[in-house]
């Protein structure tokens, strides 16, 4: 597990020369954190200004839950991101990305302004409270995995170790409320770092990795599926030294899609059940063990739970525990139990992979003429994916219509696919670029979602970035309507071609046929300034194959 490093040099830590802001943005650069993401407001401007003097840049995005969605994108790259925010009204716009950002293990810090402890304690009615005072950190506490206010200077730099360890050990959002009366205050005493080193129980690893021992001594047929957990705790490498060198397949899921380079000789595809292609979920199914590391069985990466996995057959290991069969062992890192699983002296395994190509790596030929369907968006998309790229899907088609899409290097997709909350993408490619500005976001996101947050390009402006956005616009919610049609599922028709105009930057196109979207995508890729927006027409009734796979296995299940 990659917490960080005890010793801070660049941190004074004699008497009387730092303050609890100060400290606070030392150990955030300290831990890679190069650029925030926030809103301005009264409460939080007296931070805002000790971050514009310090290393760190502040990226001010045009709402709040932008901001979170950027952060979050911004950490599952970088390791750790943090959005800065005023009280209540700043901080609870920003709560639905603190919530995607835990269910989805995004380790992102959250910082929120506060009013001075001395109105607090005066109980003055403030502008922008709600409640008693700790309202906004009781909504948190229940939303991350730990939080702390920084009211006492005795305990305030502890409390910022805790919770940062606590982020990086979970790989899960923070919370720290920083008072207005605080951030300038300085503590009258020394303070060392803590840092946390834990470390498994000893005889709960070597039971586990004894019993996967035996269940892969026994196995012809083993199969892994590397989940978005070896992402985050940087584990991919290891798992894939470990089935180069016992020869065995590895499924990603839709949420850890790309966690394994997708070109690799063993990589199987996405298992996604009855919502996947068939030919790998009958590969992962009929497997006489499976190794599930660092996944989640959500209802997304199960095809909304029409998986069959035999509970016999599977080994389950998370950071939070490792089950084998009915066996529960919870004292377990990750990190430790995949470590362990390379020194086993397994034999090599040898099981040829599906013959079935993927349908989207078929050579990209445009028929000029040829009214544009999802299908051919996506094939063309594929044509284009060499490394310098990234592809941020936003839920629904967007996103289940990506899965089949071949990306080659490790968090060259990202996906809001367990949490699926609409108009993550936009933002989160703010974010994905921020973090590594050589690679280009490729966004697929449909137009009820961009109406959502689609304005965030304008944060595009400010910062020099340039995402492509191309926008499945059927005027209206496909998988709502996939599921109940009514007249609720329709949406106005933006000319989202023209918003460059509204923005003042930017280029757009707006699309119909095959030919169209060949030339809008060669002028994109030469656009390197700014972004490029698509406004690609589909029929309403013209879906993925991943969607109708979807549709399939549920009347099936039904």
């Amino acid at each position: 597990m990659n917490l960080p490093n005890p010793s801070h040099p660049s941190i004074d830590l004699s008497p009387n020369t730092i303050s609890i802001g100060k400290y606070l943005l030392d150990r955030l650069h300290e831990l890679g954190v190069r650029h925030m993401f926030g809103i301005p407001g009264d409460y939080i401007l007296g931070f805002f200004k000790m971050v514009e003097e310090s290393p760190i840049e502040m990226v001010v995005t045009t709402n709040e839950l932008g901001a979170g969605y950027a952060a979050d994108a911004y950490a599952r790259i970088n390791g750790i991101g943090v959005a800065c925010v005023t009280y209540a009204v700043g901080a609870f716009s920003l709560s639905n990305a603190v919530a995607s950002a835990y269910a989805e293990k995004s380790p992102v810090v959250i910082i929120s302004g506060a009013p001075s402890l001395k109105a607090i304690k005066r109980n003055q009615l403030l502008h922008h409270m709600v409640g008693e005072h700790d309202t906004q950190q009781g909504v948190f506490e229940k939303l991350t995995v730990a939080n702390t206010l920084l009211k006492d200077p005795l305990t305030a730099f502890r409390e910022i170790d805790r919770v940062l360890n606590a982020c990086l050990r979970h790989k899960r959002p923070v919370y720290i409320e920083l008072p207005q009366d605080r951030v300038h205050h300085v503590p009258s005493y020394p303070h060392t770092p803590i840092h946390e080193n834990p470390v498994s129980d000893e005889d709960e690893l070597r039971e586990s990795l004894a019993e996967t021992y035996t269940m892969l001594m026994v196995a012809k047929s083993p199969v892994i599926i590397a989940g978005v957990e070896l992402s985050r705790f940087k584990l991919a490498d290891l798992v894939l030294q470990f089935a180069e060198k016992n020869g065995i397949p590895i499924a990603s899921t839709l949420l850890s899609k790309s966690v394994i380079p997708e070109r690799h000789s063993h990589y199987l595809g996405v298992y996604q059940a009855a919502m996947g292609r068939q030919s790998v979920t009958k590969f992962v199914e009929s497997s006489d063990c499976v190794l599930m590391l660092g996944a989640m069985l959500t209802d997304m990466d199960t095809g909304i739970f029409t998986h069959n996995l035999d509970e016999n057959r599977v080994i389950f290991a998370t950071s939070e525990v490792v089950r084998i069969r009915y066996h529960h062992y919870r004292d377990i890192l990750l990190h430790e139990f995949v470590k362990g699983l390379l020194t086993q002296p397994l034999p090599k395994y040898t099981r040829a992979l599906p013959s079935e190509k993927n349908p989207m790596s078929q050579a990209w030929q445009a028929e000029v003429s040829q009214k544009i369907t999802v299908r051919r968006v996506f094939q063309k998309v594929n044509s284009l994916l060499n490394g310098k790229f990234r592809v941020i899907a936003d839920p629904g088609d967007a996103l289940f219509g990506a899965a089949d899409l071949t990306v080659n290097e490790s968090a060259d997709f990202l996906g809001s696919a367990f949490y699926a909350t609409l108009g993550w993408a936009v933002p989160a490619a703010i974010g994905a670029q921020t973090a590594e500005p050589d690679i280009r976001p490729i966004i697929l996101v449909g137009d009820g979602a961009f109406q959502m947050t689609g304005m965030e390009l304008g944060t595009t402006r400010r910062s020099g970035l340039s995402p492509i956005v191309i926008i499945l616009n059927n005027k209206g919610y496909l998988t709502e309507r996939f599921i109940l049609e009514g007249k609720f599922n329709d949406i106005p028709n933006w000319n989202y071609h023209k918003l460059p105009e509204v923005i003042g930057s930017g280029i757009g196109f707006e699309i119909r046929t095959e030919g169209e979207l060949d030339l809008a995508l060669d002028a994109s890729l030469k656009n390197i300034d700014s972004f490029s927006i698509l406004n690609v027409h589909i029929e309403a009734d013209d879906y993925s194959a991943g969607l109708r796979r979807l549709g399939e296995g549920l009347a099936k299940k039904l």
